[in-house]
C-alpha cells in the first residue's frame, strides 16, 4: 500500500484526498504544512519512507502578483525539500487546465510544475478543471460553491459573466490523485460535467427552491447528486431539522416524510430498543434521510477529519426531516423508554457491492495523558 505525504491537506481538495483514503481504508497520510515547507530538512523528514507526495497547496484567489508569487514559492520550497531527501519520492502535481495560459496564476502553474519537474523525482503533472464539491469555500475555490452559499442564504446567484465551463467533482479527482481505481463512487477518469455559468445558476436555483420546501429535486445523473450534496453542505446544519408536512381528520394523522421528483430510491423502517444506536457511518455520495414517527432519539453527526459534533433531538410527536449531509459521519440512537420507530430513505436501492457506507466514529476517542511515575 502506497504510503502518501500531502501539502495543502487542510483545504478543500485536500479534505476530499483524506476523506476518501478514510473511505478506503488506508493509512492517513503525512500531512506536510506551510511551516514545514519553510524548512527543507523538516520537510525531508516527513518525506521520509513516503512512496507519493501530493502537493496540493497552493494560491487561487487574491492579488496578481501575490497569487503568481505564493504558487511558485509553495513549489520550489518542496522542491528545496525533495533535494534533501536520499530517495525523493514521485510528486503528484495539482496543477490547472489554466497553467500557461499567459495569465498570473496559469504562468505561476506553470513555473511551479518546471521547478518540481527540475528536482529529478518523478513527476505526475495533473491538468485540474474546475472542481466542486462539498464545503468548497465561496468566492474562492468555485463558482459551485459561490452560487450555493448565496441561495443557501435566500440570493439569488449573480451570473457576471456567461461562460461554458468544465466541472469535476473533488472525490474524482481525489481518486485520481491517490491512484485509486474506479469503483464505489468516483471515478478517477474524472468525467467532467459541461455546462454555462447560466445553466449552472438556474440548476442550483432549481434545487434550491424545492429543498427549502423539503422535497428532492429532479437527480438525473451523478452530476446532479453531487451538486445537490454540495448545495446541501452550505445549508448544513442551519437548515436541519426541516418541519414535515401533517394532514389530520377524524380518521388520524397523515405525515409527508418524502417528496422526490422525477426518481426513486429506497424506503424502509427500523424499529430500535431502548438505547440502541444505528449508524456510525459516513457516506460520499447517497443521500440519506432520517424521520423518527414514535418514540425520541437523538441525531448526532460529525464533519470527516474535523471534532464538532453536531447533535439534534427529535421525536416523533412533532415529525421532522434530517438529511444526512455526505462525508459525515452519522448515527442515530433511541433516547427514550419504548421502542424508536424511524423511517429511513436513500436515493438509490441498496447494491452490497457498492454501498457506499464506510464505518466511522461520530465521536472521537477522548486522549488521556499519561500518568508521570515519580522516580
Amino acid at each position: 500500500m502506497l504510503r502518501l505525504a500531502v501539502t495543502g491537506a487542510d483545504g478543500f481538495l485536500g479534505w476530499h484526498v483524506r476523506t476518501l483514503l478514510r473511505a478506503l481504508g488506508r493509512p492517513e497520510p503525512v500531512v506536510v504544512t506551510r511551516t514545514d515547507l519553510t524548512d527543507p530538512d523538516a520537510v525531508a523528514a516527513k518525506l521520509a519512507g513516503v512512496d507519493r507526495v501530493l502537493h496540493l497547496a497552493g494560491v487561487n484567489r487574491g492579488d496578481p502578483a501575490q497569487v503568481a508569487a505564493g504558487n511558485v514559492q509553495l513549489a520550489a520550497q518542496l522542491a528545496h525539500g525533495l533535494r534533501r531527501c536520499p530517495a525523493p519520492p514521485a510528486v503528484v502535481f495539482a496543477n490547472s487546465v489554466q497553467a500557461g495560459n499567459g495569465t498570473p496564476y496559469g504562468d505561476a502553474k506553470a513555473t511551479a510544475a518546471a521547478i518540481l519537474a527540475d528536482t529529478g523525482a518523478a513527476l505526475d503533472d495533473l491538468l485540474l478543471p474546475n472542481l466542486y464539491g462539498e464545503h468548497g469555500r465561496p468566492f474562492y475555490n468555485s463558482v459551485v460553491a459561490t452560487f450555493c452559499r448565496l441561495l443557501a442564504s435566500g440570493d439569488p446567484p449573480q451570473v457576471q459573466l456567461d461562460r461554458d465551463m468544465e466541472l469535476v467533482h473533488a472525490t474524482d479527482a481525489a481518486a485520481r490523485l491517490v491512484g485509486e481505481p474506479a469503483g464505489g463512487s468516483w471515478d478517477p477518469a474524472m468525467p467532467a460535467l459541461r455546462i454555462g455559468v447560466g445553466e449552472l445558476a438556474h440548476r442550483l436555483t432549481g434545487f434550491a427552491d424545492a429543498y427549502r420546501r423539503g422535497e428532492i429535486p429532479p437527480l438525473r445523473d451523478r452530476h446532479d447528486v453531487r451538486l445537490f450534496n454540495t448545495y446541501r453542505s452550505h445549508v448544513f446544519p442551519s437548515g436541519v431539522p426541516m418541519p414535515l408536512p401533517r394532514r389530520s381528520d377524524a380518521r388520524g394523522e397523515l405525515v409527508e416524510t418524502v417528496k422526490v421528483h422525477d426518481g426513486g430510491g429506497q424506503s424502509f423502517c427500523s424499529g430500535s430498543h431502548p438505547g440502541v444506536t444505528r449508524g456510525e457511518h459516513f457516506h460520499l455520495a447517497k443521500i440519506e434521510r432520517f424521520v423518527v414517527l414514535r418514540g425520541s432519539a437523538e441525531i448526532a453527526l460529525r464533519r470527516v477529519g474535523h471534532a464538532d459534533v453536531v447533535r439534534f433531538a427529535v421525536a416523533g410527536d412533532e415529525p421532522v426531516a434530517v438529511d444526512m449531509p455526505t462525508m459525515w459521519a452519522h448515527r442515530i440512537t433511541n433516547t427514550g423508554p419504548g421502542e424508536l420507530v424511524t423511517l429511513f430513505w436513500t436515493n438509490e436501492i441498496f447494491d452490497p457491492d457498492r454501498p457506499d457506507t464506510y464505518p466511522e466514529p461520530v465521536d472521537l476517542p477522548v486522549l488521556v495523558p499519561s500518568a508521570v511515575v515519580a522516580g
